[in-house]
């Protein structure tokens, strides 16, 4: 049986749990509810107390109870407010769905018209597809030999008409007019007959040292454009003319100076069949001084060598010769001995020593002869020498030449040949000015010695027959 006082610590203890539950709902209630304030305040100045307890939770309670409704009818009106927004998006799904079915429809029912007016294009068109190739085909050629040809200088305007035709026959959506054809048939047309014709003009041309001037120029079919002498290249990228930074060999350059001074007659020109290409390969090509330049130091050595070579053959030819002739006088005149020639020496000998006996004068009569062979031979054994040493130093210059040639290929390999030209170009070079100076070095000394073993051969059998003469005389009757 439960006494007052066990009664009243059950209550006492049940308060403490309700008022230990209710203070955190009170704590955030108090926080945003001014009333909840002025009962913290109430309490703050009363004393707690059992019923003072009591109250506090009842009144916790009660406030909670308010802000949970509050929180309830947001909850709703929010519910509502998205509930409207759900069904507003659901109708605008529905009718975005219905448009879309719509257009689907039209789409697939455009879609088998178009097929149909296709199938009655292709019916109603039949071979003229094969017109359209054609077409198409030969506006793009003549397009591109347009491009790159040297009438473009004066018809430029027709490359927008060939791309514009050649774009509508790969579509193959509308028949040519019989005027674009036409238009066709006569570039092709033109460009045959101007391919025949020569046209002077004045256009921009950019010189050499990059200026543009304006010149008259000259188109020699579709082939060459000549100005002031000279011939010029076209850039189709640019549509410009410029002067060759280098001309070709003079002798191809007769054609050009004859249009420079206004000759009408025939004179020879040359073609350029691919327009420009073999031109440029030729004012790429060396001329004779570069080609010499290339063999270097032992180069010059061989070609100053064979100069002194050819010079000194020709001066022992012309003194060969004199004295050859002043033989020559001399055999006419075998009684009158002069200085002058060899033989006139020898003679003159005979006459101081003619009282010797024969086996004396023989001997000095061989004497005189030995006397005069050093004169007339004299520098020929160089000839010989240089002869002989020319193509040694070329055989040189190509030794040195493959050594450049191996260090370049040691040094950057073997992937661009114009690092290993300047060995290459040397060691060939030198072989051949080695072997121009040797051959003709070699037949002139051939040439000299012939004419100096022909005068000593007269010296000899003139020295010989007058020793024979000596002894007939001596001889008893």
């Amino acid at each position: 049986m439960n006494t007052p006082r066990a009664l009243w610590e059950q209550r006492l203890a049940l308060g403490l749990v309700l008022a230990c539950l209710a203070l955190p709902v009170a704590a955030q209630d108090a926080a945003t509810d001014p009333a909840t304030d002025e009962v913290a305040e109430q309490k703050a100045e009363n004393p707690v107390t059992l019923d003072g307890l009591l109250e506090a939770v009842r009144s916790g309670r009660l406030a909670e109870s308010r802000s949970n409704e509050q929180r309830l009818r947001d909850f709703r009106r929010e519910r509502n407010r998205r509930q409207q927004m759900l069904d507003d998006i659901i109708a605008e799904e529905r009718r975005q769905e219905a448009i879309s079915k719509e257009r689907e429809a039209r789409f697939e029912q455009n879609e088998a018209q178009i097929g149909e007016l296709e199938e009655r294009l292709k019916e109603r068109m039949g071979s003229l597809k094969e017109l359209f190739g054609v077409l198409q085909q030969v506006s793009s050629d003549a397009q591109a030999q347009f491009h790159v040809s040297l009438t473009q200088l004066e018809f430029g305007e027709r490359n927008k008409f060939l791309i514009d035709f050649a774009g509508r026959m790969g579509k193959a959506n509308r028949l040519p007019e019989l005027r674009e054809i036409e238009q066709l048939w006569f570039e092709l047309q033109r460009e045959m007959v101007e391919s025949g014709r020569i046209v002077t003009q004045t256009l921009p041309v950019v010189t050499a040292e990059g200026a543009e001037v304006q010149r008259p120029v000259t188109r020699v079919g579709l082939f060459n454009v000549v100005s002031d002498g000279k011939f010029l290249q076209y850039i189709p990228e640019t549509g410009r003319l410029l002067e060759f930074s280098r001309q070709p060999d003079s002798r191809f350059l007769q054609g050009p100076r004859a249009f420079a001074a206004g000759e009408t007659d025939y004179f020879p020109f040359s073609i350029d069949p691919v327009r420009g290409q073999l031109l440029t390969i030729l004012t790429q090509a060396p001329n004779l001084r570069e080609r010499i330049g290339q063999g270097g130091v032992i180069g010059y050595i061989i070609i100053a060598i064979g100069i002194c070579g050819v010079l000194l053959a020709l001066w022992r030819f012309l003194s060969l010769s004199l004295e050859s002739r002043r033989i020559r006088g001399q055999l006419a005149d075998l009684e009158n001995p002069r200085d002058d020639n060899a033989l006139g020496r020898i003679l003159k000998a005979y006459r101081e020593d003619r009282e010797l006996d024969v086996e004396a004068l023989e001997l000095k009569m061989g004497e005189s002869v030995l006397r005069e062979v050093p004169h007339i031979n004299r520098h020929l054994p160089l000839l010989k020498i240089i002869a002989a040493v020319a193509p040694l130093m070329g055989l040189l210059g190509t030794v040195t030449g493959m050594i450049i040639t191996f260090q370049a290929i040691t040094l950057f390999g073997a992937g661009d040949p114009r690092l290993m030209a300047g060995g290459i170009s040397q060691a060939l070079i030198t072989t051949v000015l080695g072997l121009t100076v040797a051959i003709p070095t070699l037949l002139l000394h051939n040439v000299v010695q012939g004419r100096a073993q022909t005068i000593t051969d007269i010296l000899q059998h003139e020295a010989v027959a007058v020793v024979a003469e000596r002894a007939e005389r001596d001889q008893p009757a």
